[in-house]
C-alpha cells in the first residue's frame, strides 16, 4: 500500500484523504486463488496464430452483439439484471434531454447556462460516440471545445509534481460559446490548419493536418496574456463503468515514472479531488485523467457544458465567473423545495451516471482474421501495449453485477504518456503536463464512423484516419512510431485492420 501511495504522491496527507478506488464500489477482496488466476488470465499471448480465450468478448460478459447501425454503442450492459433496465432507460432520458434557459414554463427543464456549451448531454456525445471538429466557420452542430487557464495558483498539499494553474480571471475554465437571451457568448473557437506530409518506409506519403487555435468574438473583454488553450473533441462513452471498475492497484502496476525498466515508457497516474470522497484520489476519466468516476465526470459536465446546478457543483451560474456579474446574478432554474434545490436533484444525476456506467461495449469483429491476427502481433511487436494495456480485471462488486470480476480488454492503462510535442496543448492539468496526456481505449474505435459518421481520433480529431493518429504519436511513444513508419504494406494494413476490430 505504502508504494500505491507513494505513486499517487498521498503519502503525505492524512489518513482520512487517501483513497485509491471510486467511492462508490461496494468491493469484495480478492482471495489468493482468485489473484492467481487472475495473473495466469493477464499474461501476454504466446501464440499470434489465433484469438486467446474470450478476447472476442471486450466488456466481459457485459459485451454486447455488434450492431451495423449508429446505434451500436448505445445498448446497456448484457449482463443487467432486468430490475435495473428501467434505470437505465430513465438515465438515458436524463442523458437525452434538452435543458432551457430560466425562467421558462417548462420549470423540470429550465436552469440552462446562462453561458453554456450544448443543450444536453447527447448533443455533445451524439449517439454515445465520439465528438467532430467544426467543418467550416458557421458549423455550430459540434462536439468540441476549448479548456482555459493561466499559471498560478495554489498546489495542494503534499502532492509532489503538481503543476499549479488556474480559471483564466474573466472567462473562466472554459470557453462558452453559446448563451441565454440577453447574455453574450464568450466567443467562438477559430481553428487554422497546416498540411504536414509523413513519408513511409516505402515511399507512401501521408498528409497531416496540425491545428493552431485561437479565438474571436470575444464577449467580455480581452482575455489574459498568457491564458493556455486546450482543444477538447468529446469522447465515446462505452465501458465507462467497467473503466472504473478496474483496481487501482492494478493500474499502478503499470506506473513507471523513473522509467526504471529503460523501455522509455513512463507512465504516470494523474491525482485528482474527489468531491464525493472529499479526498484525492487516482484520476480516471477525461483526456489527461481529470475526473476519479463517472459520476463526478457527469456531474462536471452538467456544471460546465450546461451551467445546471447538481448536488456536486451546486453553483446556479455554471461556469459564470465572478466577472461576468450578469450572469451570475440571472434568473436561473432552482426552484425552493424542489429537486434538492437544484437544477438536477441527486436522483436524476445518480440516473445519468447509471447509464454513462452501462453503455456496453460492442462485441469484436473478425477476431479470428488471419491479417486480424498478424495485426494484432504488429501492434505487440511495435510495443503498442506498452500503453495500451489490453486487459484487465475488474473489482469483485457487492451490488454492481454489471462491472463484476469481468476480464475486460479496453487497451488502455489510464495512465499519463509524454506523447511528444506534436501532440502537446502546452496546458497542464493537475499532475498532467501539457505534453501528456491519459492512454485512451481503444475498443470501439472500428466503429467510429458507424456510430458518428466521420473518422476523426486523438484529443481534438485531427487525425482522419486510424493510420494518421498513430504518425501524430511522439514522446514515449515515437519508437513505435517509427516501428510503424518502417513496416511493410501488408503488415501495416494488417495492424489497421486489428485496431479496426476492436
Amino acid at each position: 500500500m505504502s508504494r500505491l501511495l507513494a505513486l499517487l504522491g498521498l503519502v503525505a496527507l492524512p489518513a482520512a484523504a487517501q483513497t485509491l478506488d471510486p467511492p462508490n464500489l461496494s468491493i469484495v477482496p480478492r482471495t489468493p486463488a482468485e489473484a492467481g488466476r487472475v495473473a495466469g488470465v493477464l499474461a501476454p499471448p504466446a501464440d499470434f496464430r489465433k484469438p486467446e480465450p474470450f478476447e472476442a468478448m471486450p466488456g466481459g460478459a457485459a459485451s454486447v452483439r455488434a450492431r451495423d447501425t449508429a446505434d451500436a454503442f448505445s445498448q446497456s450492459s448484457a449482463n443487467m439484471p432486468f430490475d435495473r433496465e428501467m434505470d437505465f432507460k430513465l438515465g438515458n432520458g436524463l442523458f437525452r434531454k434538452l435543458w432551457v434557459a430560466s425562467p421558462s414554463s417548462t420549470q423540470a427543464s429550465d436552469g440552462l447556462g446562462p453561458l453554456y456549451n450544448a443543450r444536453g448531454c447527447q448533443n455533445c456525445h451524439l449517439k454515445d460516440g465520439r465528438g467532430h471538429v467544426p467543418e467550416g466557420p458557421e458549423d455550430e452542430a459540434v462536439s468540441m471545445f476549448l479548456r482555459l487557464s493561466v499559471p498560478g495558483g495554489p498546489a495542494p498539499e503534499g502532492i509532489e509534481d503538481w503543476i499549479a494553474t488556474q480559471a483564466e480571471p474573466t472567462y473562466g475554465g472554459q470557453l462558452q460559446d453559446f448563451a441565454a437571451a440577453g447574455h453574450a457568448p464568450e466567443g467562438r473557437m477559430r481553428i487554422d490548419w497546416q498540411e504536414v506530409p509523413v513519408t513511409l518506409a516505402d515511399g507512401t506519403v501521408v498528409t497531416l493536418r496540425k491545428p493552431a487555435y485561437s479565438i474571436t468574438d470575444l464577449g467580455y473583454g480581452p482575455m489574459a496574456a498568457d491564458v493556455m488553450l486546450s482543444p477538447r473533441v468529446t469522447p465515446q462513452m462505452i465501458g465507462l463503468g467497467l473503466l472504473e471498475a478496474i483496481p487501482a492497484a492494478d493500474i499502478l502496476a503499470h506506473a513507471d515514472p523513473d522509467d526504471r525498466d529503460g523501455d522509455g515508457i513512463s507512465g504516470r497516474p494523474n491525482i485528482v479531488w474527489s468531491e464525493e470522497a472529499q479526498a484525492r484520489m487516482l484520476g480516471r476519466f477525461g483526456l489527461k485523467a481529470g475526473a476519479p468516476t463517472v459520476l463526478q465526470q457527469s456531474a462536471a459536465a452538467f456544471a460546465g457544458d450546461m451551467g445546471i446546478a447538481n448536488a456536486l457543483f451546486p453553483e446556479p451560474w455554471g461556469e459564470c465567473t465572478a466577472a461576468q456579474s450578469a450572469c451570475r446574478t440571472a434568473v436561473h432554474g432552482i426552484e425552493p423545495g424542489k429537486r434538492d434545490g437544484l437544477e438536477i436533484d441527486r436522483k436524476g444525476l445518480d440516473l445519468t451516471a447509471f447509464y454513462a456506467r452501462n453503455l456496453a461495449v460492442p462485441e469484436r469483429r473478425r477476431v479470428d482474421d488471419s491479417q486480424v491476427l498478424r495485426g494484432k502481433q504488429m501492434f505487440h511487436e511495435a510495443g503498442c501495449p506498452a500503453c495500451h494495456v489490453p486487459k484487465f480485471v475488474t473489482h469483485r462488486l457487492n451490488d454492481q453485477p454489471e462491472q463484476s470480476f469481468q476480464l475486460i480488454w479496453p487497451h488502455t492503462d489510464l495512465l499519463l504518456h509524454d506523447m511528444g510535442e506534436g501532440l502537446a496543448d502546452n496546458r497542464p492539468e493537475g499532475r498532467a503536463t501539457g505534453r501528456e496526456w491519459r492512454t485512451p481505449p481503444l475498443w470501439g474505435i472500428g466503429l467510429t464512423e458507424l456510430v458518428s459518421g466521420h473518422q476523426s481520433f486523438l484529443h481534438d480529431g485531427r487525425a482522419r484516419s486510424l493510420l494518421e493518429a498513430v504518425l501524430w504519436h511522439g514522446g514515449e511513444a515515437e519508437a513505435a512510431r517509427s516501428r510503424v513508419i518502417s513496416l511493410p504494406a501488408p503488415d501495416r494494413e494488417a495492424l489497421i485492420a486489428f485496431l479496426e476490430s476492436l
